[in-house]
Formats: structure tokens, C-alpha cells, sequence
């Protein structure tokens, strides 16, 4: 059975390895002829795209989709959405949920991986219903994980859950770089199993199994992995299209991509690369995640905040606190926003020397239910540690949030031109509202100053003079340039 191939070097290749500073304007060059590659899909929106394109590149997002649209007329667009948490870091309501699907369609989404951090598949109800609605591909997904509690009946069993529930494909998002081959194996064909629809994978390479993974996969009878271009891929982004295309020739699997193709491609997007040196990260394999479990992504994360508490010494402590959190939790997987959540509270474990002497407001928000149910029951012992004053809400806890849209509409009065300006609004409040109100200005600056001075802030410099800048999320008026580097690290 061949395999197909969805490319995420426009989303997920390069928020794994240039921190989602892809600007829209490089991406449109190369649209056409990617268009023409024969890509079951590509990856071009969501996750921490959207945040992104407002806070840091002052881009909106709408915009991109729609210009790559424009130019995507053979290949299904993709994103990647978080449930009841949309593409923010919390739980919205339900109108807030509704309203982005139906726009994210009208304006050029096709196919919507919808997961959730906890895969409590209550959470994904309300955005599985709306992109049914508007006419869209509901990828239902399982967050894969390794814990007491995780194994591939239950993943299966969850599959079998989202494919009535309406799910039109199934993805396996091993987001850590966790799934060993053989597990792989043995999770596809028990997934198979249950389901008639396609089932697809989506793996990062930073264990260094990524690929061995997929072909083992592609074994129990996997429709479709994701990969990214050769030259954003790898290290804690996805396996290169190349070198898959290259495995499966001329066997059962052929993808039937051409590889001199795939080249031409790759070599645009590594001379894009170039551009973006200063957001560089770690890329690196690691294998010790396969110990501590702790995605790239949130390990960068937890060097920033100890960094900047003066506590870099004390790294080692927090990755061997992170498993006894999480096991506190419920083995939550580690992904947005579960990942933040575990990972702030170890640091404040490690930091004070005594396990909860200061406790979070989402880590109390995970014990009482407010996330959705853990994979594992909390103890009431630790629930009593982190939350004593409270009980657990037990329903699906976007029951409790009052309609969002119109309080939203009428914050942000003649800022928003459009419904998709509204829901911006209602998603990041305060940074869409200072992009908003930037773009009424007249947008600020030209690309290639706002490039110029995002590189000199990036390598620690002080530009000249305090500018107004459209590409890095500051404060309209002051811009305070100098004052709010912190945020070039999100």
C-alpha cells in the first residue's frame, strides 16, 4: 500500500527549529511549486503559528492562510488545532470555538488535526461538530505518551472513540520524539484494528527514531506520516521527505513523489533557513528524552527560566522533578499547554526546595479538573497538597465558560474590521489589540528594517534608536525596544 506524505517545513518544521519566525513572504515565493509536488497535504497553519504572526512578525494570520490559499489549488491546506484551546493556551467557549472553524474554512482550511493536551475527547467536541459543519476534514488525534496508564489498546480504544464521533482520519502526534519502532508498529495495527478510516503519524526526531518509527508504521498499514523538507527537518522537527521518498522506492510503500523534485524545494527553504540564523535553537538529537521524557522544545523553555532566575545549575534537578510531577498530575502528556504547566511547576519544586511550596494557578487548574480529566485519577492526597480549598469540577469544563464572542466584539469596537479581527481579539487579547491598533496606525515600519532590527535584538545588540517596530510584538506607542527583548525568546 503506498504511502502518502503531508509536508510541515511551512508550520511545524520551522516553529520546531527557528521558534515560528517564518515570515508569510517566504513562504509564497515557493507555494506554487510545492503546489505541484503531489503532497497528500501541507502544514501551514495553527499551533503557535497564529500567536506568532501577531506577537512577533506583526503578520495577520488570516492573511497568510488566504494568500496561501491563493496559490495551494491542488493540495489540501492543514492545521493543527487544540481543541477547546483553538490555537491559544487556555479553554474558550464554545461560540469562540464555532466561529474560528467556520472562518478558518471560509478562509482556506481544509483539513483541521484537532488534538487535546490530556486527550480528554470531551474537549474536542465542540470543534469536531463545527468543522463538520463548515465543511472540513476533522483529523481526530491521540496524543501519544509513555506512562503506567498509556498503552496501545487504550490508544486504540481512543480511535475507535474519535472515528464515531466523526473524526475523517485518525493521527498519532508523538510530539517528544518518544514512539519506539515496534511500539509503532503495534499501535497502527491495533489502531487498524478498530477503524476504517486513514490513519496517519506525525513524529519529531528528537530521540533520533523518528524515521525507523515510520517505516516500521508503514508495515502495519500507515496511509500517511508527516515529514518536513530536508533542510527543516531533523533534529526536534520532523523526518526529511527526501530520505522517506528514498526508502519506500520501488516497494509496496512508493510514495510516488519525485525526489530531484523535492530537492529543488529543499534548497529554497535552506537558503530561507539563512535568514533566520538568530532563531537558531538546540537541534541536536536527544536521546535522553526517551529518560525524562521532556520535549526539545520545553527543555529550551525550562534553560530560559532557570537562566533567568540564576538557577541554571539547578537543570538536572527539574528534569528529575518533571516525571514525579507528572505522575502527580495524572501522566498528562507533554504537550501544549500540559507541558508548560508540568514544567513551570518542577522549576518552582526544584527552585524551593520543598515540592509545592508554591503552586501555580494551572497547576491547581489541572488537579480541579479544569483542563479535563487526566489519563490517570489524581490522588486525593496530592489533590489536598496543591488544591485544598476546592473541589473538582467532573463535566467537560468548557460547560462553565459563558459565551465569549460578543463581549469580545464590543472590546474591541472600531479596531476590528472583520469577524476574523474579533476573533483574534478574543484569542490574544492584549497582543492582537496592540496589532490592531498598529495596523490603524499604518503599520510601522518597512520588512527589511523590522528584519534588521529583530536580528541586532536577537544577538543581545541595542539598536541605534528606540523605532517604531513591526515585527516583534512591542508596545505601539513607546515601542520600548530595548526593554522587552524577554519577549523575542517566546
Amino acid at each position: 500500500m503506498p504511502v502518502r506524505i503531508t509536508d510541515t517545513t511551512m508550520r511545524d518544521g520551522h516553529q520546531s527549529l527557528l521558534a515560528t519566525r517564518m515570515r508569510t513572504e517566504d513562504m509564497l515565493p515557493i507555494a506554487e511549486q510545492m503546489d505541484e509536488a503531489g503532497f497528500h497535504s501541507v502544514e501551514v497553519w495553527g499551533g503557535a503559528t497564529f500567536d506568532t504572526a501577531l506577537r512577533f512578525l506583526r503578520e495577520d494570520p488570516w492573511d497568510r492562510l488566504r494568500e496561501l490559499k491563493k496559490r495551494f489549488r491542488k493540495t489540501p491546506l492543514q492545521m493543527l488545532l487544540r481543541g477547546q484551546n483553538v490555537v491559544g493556551y487556555r479553554h474558550y467557549a464554545d461560540d469562540v470555538v464555532e466561529k474560528f472553524c467556520e472562518l478558518a474554512v471560509k478562509n482556506g482550511m481544509d483539513i483541521f488535526r484537532i488534538f487535546d493536551a490530556l486527550n480528554d475527547l470531551r474537549n474536542l467536541e465542540t470543534a469536531v461538530r463545527a468543522v463538520k459543519k463548515a465543511g472540513g476534514h476533522v483529523q481526530g488525534t491521540i496524543c501519544y505518551t509513555i506512562s503506567p496508564v498509556h498503552t496501545p489498546d487504550m490508544f486504540a480504544a481512543q480511535a475507535k472513540q474519535l472515528e464515531e464521533m466523526g473524526s475523517d482520519s485518525i493521527c498519532i502526534k508523538d510530539m517528544a520524539g518518544l514512539l519506539h519502532p515496534y511500539v509503532a508498529y503495534e499501535i497502527v495495527r491495533s489502531i487498524k484494528e478498530v477503524v476504517k478510516v486513514p490513519v496517519q503519524m506525525h513524529c519529531h526526531c528528537t530521540s533520533g527514531m523518528a524515521e525507523m518509527s515510520y517505516l516500521k508504521a508503514a508495515e502495519a498499514g500507515l496511509d500517511v506520516m508527516d515529514c518536513a523538507l530536508s533542510t527543516l527537518s531533523q533534529g526536534t522537527s520532523q523526518p526529511p521527505a527526501e530520505s522517506m521518498v528514498a526508502t519506500f522506492q520501488e516497494t509496496q510503500h512508493d510514495t510516488g513523489l519525485n525526489l530531484e523534485q523535492l530537492t529543488h524545494l529543499a534548497d529554497y527553504f535552506g537558503e530561507v533557513r539563512k535568514k533566520y540564523a538568530a532563531f537558531e535553537g538546540n537541534v541536536r538529537l536527544d536521546a535522553g528524552v526517551l529518560l525524562h521524557q521532556v520535549p526539545g522544545g520545553m527543555i529550551s523553555n525550562l534553560v530560559s527560566q532557570l537562566r533567568e532566575q540564576g538557577a541554571i545549575d539547578k537543570l538536572k534537578d527539574v528534569l528529575d522533578e518533571i516525571p514525579r510531577v507528572r505522575k502527580d498530575m495524572g501522566y498528562p502528556p507533554l504537550v501544549t499547554p500540559t507541558s508548560q504547566i508540568v514544567g513551570t511547576q518542577a522549576v518552582l519544586n526544584a527552585l524551593f526546595g520543598q515540592r509545592y511550596k508554591q503552586v501555580t494557578k494551572e497547576s491547581r487548574a489541572v488537579v480541579l479538573g479544569q483542563y479535563g480529566q487526566t489519563p490517570a485519577p489524581i490522588s486525593a492526597e496530592v489533590r489536598k497538597t496543591i488544591a485544598p480549598d476546592a473541589e473538582p469540577i467532573t463535566g467537560r469544563p468548557a460547560d462553565g465558560i459563558e459565551p465569549e464572542l460578543k463581549k469580545a466584539r464590543a472590546e474591541a469596537g472600531g479596531l476590528a474590521r472583520s469577524e476574523e479581527d474579533v476573533v483574534s481579539y478574543v484569542l490574544f487579547p492584549q497582543v492582537a489589540r496592540e496589532f490592531l491598533e498598529w495596523r490603524r496606525q499604518g503599520a510601522g515600519l518597512e520588512k527589511e528594517v523590522i528584519a534588521a532590527i529583530a536580528a541586532a535584538l536577537a544577538h543581545g545588540q541595542r539598536p541605534a534608536a528606540a523605532a517604531p517596530d513591526g515585527g516583534r510584538g512591542h508596545d505601539h506607542n513607546a515601542w520600548k525596544i530595548a526593554g522587552r527583548r524577554r519577549l523575542l525568546r517566546g
